[in-house]
């Protein structure tokens, strides 16, 4: 989980360090770093109310029942895939103009003349990578290695910001976020798969846990049925039972299963269900981010038409007659 959140880390920081560093350029171009002090005290505001969010996610759930812990966990990984591929692809069509807006809205925060608004520019675009981040990270909270892999990321996407602003290091950001938007992706679908599981875990969902009246099970063992390894019947467990349990080769606890959720967010043992979305999400979505990035790529191959050819082509035709 550590290359996971690592990954989740860099990107959403490397987002609020852009914004942060486009900002500040403004702000000093202005002349007015008197207002920075503001600014930077709505980038801690942000960084704290994420926190804050993320602490009382984690350790507010522990006073809920167990069906009532994961259903909450359930519909907060819904919450995060849907902030997640919002963000994607609202990234993919507004990342080249961002700079313009930012600047466009730190010029009339100035106009009104306090920096209190300039704090709330700040707050609002830092906080909502923070919001995603929490969410995203959310069901990792308590993980040592997961924990480390995130602040990790954020700390190497601080270094890069910083390094970016002063122009020591240059970042093709279109390349960056393609990258990064296609892996966020794969991402999203196993948090969605994790939030299945967590609702059939918590009965809201139908699902191979005990005590579902239409779970599939042996008639004889009681044990719930697993498809592709139970013999010839192994459809007998659709949709409702375990899709497959690779338990007894792969262990759920040991560093290649946590590899494996921590980047394409499948476990040793699934249902089907979870199987069903995870697929269907990712034949659904990829295609069409990786169909927005080839329109990108295409376009900015594109040359631009020179302007004069059109512009003199009446002046042209009239000097013709």
């Amino acid at each position: 989980m550590f290359l996971g959140s690592f990954l989740i880390g860099l990107r959403e920081g490397l987002e609020a360090a852009l914004i942060v560093g486009i900002l500040v350029a403004y702000l000093i171009r202005r002349e007015r770093r008197d207002v920075l002090p503001r600014l930077w005290w709505g980038v801690a505001a942000a960084v704290t109310l994420s926190a804050a969010l993320g602490a009382g996610f984690t350790f507010g759930s522990y006073t809920l029942s167990f069906e009532a812990q994961e259903a909450v966990g359930g519909v907060m990984s819904l919450l995060a895939v849907a902030m997640v591929t919002w963000m994607v692809f609202w990234m993919m069509a507004t990342g080249h103009r961002i700079k313009a807006e930012l600047e466009s809205g730190a010029a009339q925060a100035l106009a009104v003349g306090t920096g209190a608004a300039i704090a709330w520019i700040a707050f609002l675009s830092v906080g909502r990578e923070g919001l995603e981040t929490t969410l995203m990270l959310w069901g990792w909270a308590l993980q040592p290695e997961a924990l480390l892999g995130a602040l990790a990321g954020i700390a190497a996407a601080a270094v890069l910001g910083y390094l970016a602003y002063r122009g020591l290091a240059k970042i093709s950001y279109a390349t960056f976020f393609q990258w990064t938007g296609a892996f966020l992706i794969v991402v999203a679908a196993g948090i969605l798969a994790y939030g299945i599981h967590d609702l059939q875990e918590a009965a809201l969902l139908p699902g191979p846990f005990s005590g579902h009246p239409i779970t599939p099970t042996d008639l004889r063992t009681g044990e719930v049925l697993t498809g592709f390894t139970d013999g010839p019947f192994w459809m007998a467990s659709f949709p409702f039972g375990w899709a497959f349990d690779l338990s007894a080769t792969i262990d759920p606890s040991g560093a290649l299963a946590a590899l494996a959720k921590g980047t394409i967010g499948l476990t040793p043992q699934m249902s089907w269900l979870e199987v069903i979305v995870w697929i269907t999400y990712l034949a659904i979505v990829l295609p069409k981010f990786l169909r927005r990035v080839r329109e990108q790529r295409r376009a900015r191959r594109t040359p631009t038409p020179k302007p004069t050819s059109v512009e003199t082509a009446p002046a042209a035709a009239g000097r013709a007659a």
